[in-house]
């Protein structure tokens, strides 16, 4: 197993400059993020073009990578695959295959992507939906040499009452992926808000696990007891701000670390770990940034087997 982070929590710094401060602290991968450039979205970045990548790029991006001894580890771009909006829908679909041929071209094994929901239609209806637009993407990411894997992100931001987003939020969920041929990108946080135990839900699946990501969870239970799980009725217009919980680092949260990643290693799992940097205490200026990912560095260090 590697330990990396996922360079959203950058969105500012050039690919190169990243790689450097990564293989300096210690780190030895990195997830790659791979939105398109447009507008200034929370927790999105830029590091690769992958609507106009070519061969030249991923010559430089191999060499920027193998000079600091890094791997790179999946190219992310997480977006709703079932947008309400037909063309916003398209859209993302053709920047999935835009981050496949990437991927393929660089040699990395996996891209990573949310499955989505359009919140004006049940679940049921939604799973009908993905069960047509996946297998093509699916297909086309095997023909490549590339695996799908799909964030248990809850997206609770996307839905107007701050229910599930993206229909990956759960092992039920997870099994009716596995059946589409996609895989998962594991991050326990998320689970934890939902009242699913992220090691008991881990260990039966650790086989379908491709990519796996480090972030933490501070839950606040006496104000859950006034919001109820959904978080605040009447919504912030912070959709981060549910009112009970907050995403931290490594280390400064409840998530039990040392159970998560004996249980990957039990199970097999010898991809990376990314630290997915989203902690607003250690948030803003770069420099505190960095901090955020020291202390993450710090906390799994130990945990994880250079």
């Amino acid at each position: 197993m590697k330990l990396g982070f996922l360079t959203a929590c950058l969105p500012g710094r050039p690919l190169k400059d990243i790689a450097s401060w990564a293989a300096q602290h210690g780190f030895e991968a990195l997830e790659v993020a791979a939105w398109p450039a447009l507008g200034d979205r929370p927790f999105t970045a830029s590091h690769i073009a992958a609507e106009s990548f070519t061969e030249s790029d991923a010559e430089e991006i191999r060499a920027l990578f193998d000079s600091h001894s890094l791997t790179l580890s999946s190219l992310a771009f997480y977006d709703n695959n079932l947008h309400p909006d037909p063309a916003e829908r398209q859209a993302v679909n053709d920047h999935v295959v835009a981050c496949i041929h990437a991927a393929a071209m660089l040699g990395v094994p996996t891209v990573g992507t949310f499955v989505g929901r359009h919140p004006g239609q049940t679940v049921a209806e939604n799973l009908r939906e993905a069960e047509r637009i996946f297998p093509r993407l699916v297909d086309h990411a095997g023909e490549k040499g590339v695996k799908l894997v799909i964030e248990n992100c809850v997206m609770e931001g996307w839905h107007p009452d701050g229910y599930p987003g993206n229909l990956a939020y759960s092992p039920e969920l997870w099994e009716w992926m596995f059946d589409l041929g996609l895989y998962l990108n594991y991050d326990p946080s998320h689970l934890m808000w939902m009242g699913i135990d992220p090691v008991k839900a881990l260990r039966p699946y650790v086989d379908r696990v491709a990519h796996a990501q480090a972030k933490d969870i501070q839950l606040f239970p006496e104000k859950r007891d006034r919001f109820g799980w959904p978080g605040i009725a009447d919504k912030s217009p912070d959709p981060w701000d549910v009112g009970w919980w907050r995403y931290r680092v490594p280390g400064r949260g409840d998530v039990d670390w040392n159970g998560v990643i004996d249980t990957l290693y039990e199970g097999g799992f010898d991809g990376v770990l990314s630290v997915e940097h989203e902690d607003p205490v250690w948030g803003g200026a770069e420099a505190r940034v960095e901090t955020g990912l020291e202390i993450a560095y710090t906390t799994l260090r130990p945990l994880v087997v250079k």
